[in-house]
């Protein structure tokens, strides 16, 4: 019971110091950005974003080695198994650094085409070079210097990396915007990203050892050690193809959209996608907070307990996903046009299948978290088979019916092997239950959040305007309205629902 306690509270923390940062960076990155637009150009912010993209590519050689470094960690950290620990890590630190010299070698392949991938520009190519170079360098110190805070994360102290980068993130952008306003200077600017990322390094390796003084990886003992755990290599492989299928749709489905449909179509899609993405993103950053003690509930070994958790989970995630839907379905066009003007509508249908869209992504995060902490990876078709489907049916119904084609065509994939295989797999291996149970479960789950649906969406509206701003809060009245309902219907029908909400109760009171 002490062991649960200490995971609730863990997650709570996590979730916590995720969300306060995720509104301190969003505030200051609305300043920030208007700031560098207005001093530095819209050039060189579209430069640097060019830079940081390609680099992202090469991080692709990271290959999913962290991932499965983590999920490894699990079971000797809930065993307090010191001696494995710093053998596992040690292993990481080796592999990273093989990483690490492929990455700078790639690195400095791809520097000797920067004048023809920038052949017309304004700026002069020292700039260029000394902008690339330093967010190489960037990128390569997470690889030689801060491998170790994969720990952090295995062992549910995430807050601790989200906290220190964070803070070093925001100390560094003010310091950017002050320069930026009385130098001007490109040099300074990137100078000032380079130090922050060698500061953080220094500071976070500080933490670790603080937080484990008995770790001492030898990145040398690493190569010796690598054969002893074979399974890294095996979850890797696994994790790397999953990897670059979800990639290569994520990549391949804005070019989907752009060859469907005209130019001014993707400019409206794109601010729906603006918003949508910001609320995902913070919801992911309260429900992600989980993982880890997902993994250590896994460890631990206690089916009864597992399968609760899950359920528990479940519900809430389900829960959530159903607010954050209607919240976008009835906020959304009300919020552009406000913004924007009512000429950026998009067809209902199309908002429509991007709640769907949200939905499904949402609800199956459990599933996904309890996949990852069993290492249920060998199911490396699904991502193949998933990408092949999605680029048939966009095609196919996009050459029909344009964006709306491309959007169900991605949508059907996703529920296909997202909605309907990852259950079946968890459930079939993992569990070693009936699907049946999911199926149960997730229909009378739907079932609780749509009816109150049904009745907040046809309430009138309370005041009477016209005005956008009027429409918006009429909007957000009807989101209270609705989370209220939808709360009181699941913890009235599902115990799984009460029984976290109770826990979280306890937890808090602590």
């Amino acid at each position: 019971m002490p062991q649960q306690e200490s995971r609730v509270k863990k997650s709570l923390l996590n979730a916590r110091v995720n969300l306060i940062f995720y509104f301190l960076t969003l505030i200051l990155s609305f300043f920030s950005r208007k700031i560098f637009l207005d001093t530095l150009g819209a050039d060189f912010v579209g430069l640097t974003g060019t830079l940081q993209n390609l680099l992202g590519f090469l991080n692709l050689a990271e290959l999913g080695i962290g991932s499965a470094i983590g999920y490894v960690l699990y079971k000797p950290l809930f065993e307090h198994d010191e001696e494995k620990i710093n053998e596992i890590i040690s292993v990481f630190g080796y592999l990273y650094r093989w990483i690490g010299f492929i990455i700078l070698g790639a690195g400095i392949v791809l520097a000797c085409f920067l004048p023809l991938i920038f052949p017309n520009t304004e700026f002069e190519m020292g700039i260029i070079f000394f902008a690339y170079f330093s967010f190489l360098a960037s990128s390569l110190i997470g690889y030689f210097a801060n491998y170790k805070q994969t720990l952090l994360g295995a062992d549910q102290k995430n807050y601790v990396v989200t906290a220190y980068f964070q803070t070093a993130t925001i100390i560094k952008t003010l310091i950017q915007m002050a320069s930026a306003y009385y130098t001007g200077s490109y040099y300074l600017w990137v100078a000032i990203e380079l130090t922050f990322g060698i500061i953080y390094s220094f500071i976070l390796n500080w933490k670790i050892n603080q937080v484990y003084p008995w770790l001492r990886s030898e990145v040398r003992q690493g190569k010796q050690l690598f054969k002893k755990y074979p399974e890294v290599m095996v979850k890797t492989k696994q994790l790397f193809v999953h990897k670059i299928g979800v990639f290569a749709q994520w990549q391949t489905v804005p070019f989907l959209i752009y060859s469907f449909s005209n130019l001014q179509m993707v400019d409206f899609y794109g601010n729906y996608t603006i918003i949508t993405d910001k609320i995902s993103l913070l919801v992911n950053n309260l429900t992600e907070s989980t993982t880890a003690g997902v993994g250590s509930l896994i460890a631990e070994g206690n089916k009864r307990n597992i399968l609760k958790n899950y359920w528990e989970l479940f519900y809430v995630r389900l829960y959530i996903a159903a607010v954050v839907v209607f919240s976008i379905f009835v906020f959304i066009e009300p919020f552009i046009s406000l913004w924007l003007g009512t000429q950026y509508i998009l067809p209902k249908s199309i908002l429509i299948i991007l709640c769907i869209n949200i939905f499904i992504n949402q609800t199956n995060g459990t599933t996904g978290q309890f996949i990852f902490g069993y290492g249920m990876f060998n199911d490396t078709w699904v991502p193949i088979a998933q990408f092949v489907t999605c680029i048939l049916l966009s095609c196919l119904l996009g050459f029909y019916y344009g964006l709306l084609g491309v959007l169900v065509g991605n949508t059907l994939s996703l529920l296909i092997y997202i909605y309907m295989w990852k259950p079946y797999f968890l459930f079939r291996w993992g569990f070693r239950l009936n699907v049946l149970q999911y199926v149960y479960n997730l229909g009378k789950g739907i079932t609780l959040l749509f009816v109150p649906i049904l009745l907040v969406i046809f309430i009138p509206d309370f005041i009477h305007d016209g005005a956008s701003y009027i429409d918006c809060i009429n909007a957000l009245i009807k989101i209270v309205i609705y989370s209220v309902i939808s709360f009181l219907s699941m913890i009235s029908f599902s115990k799984y629902m009460r029984s976290f909400v109770l826990r979280i109760i306890k937890s808090i009171l602590k």
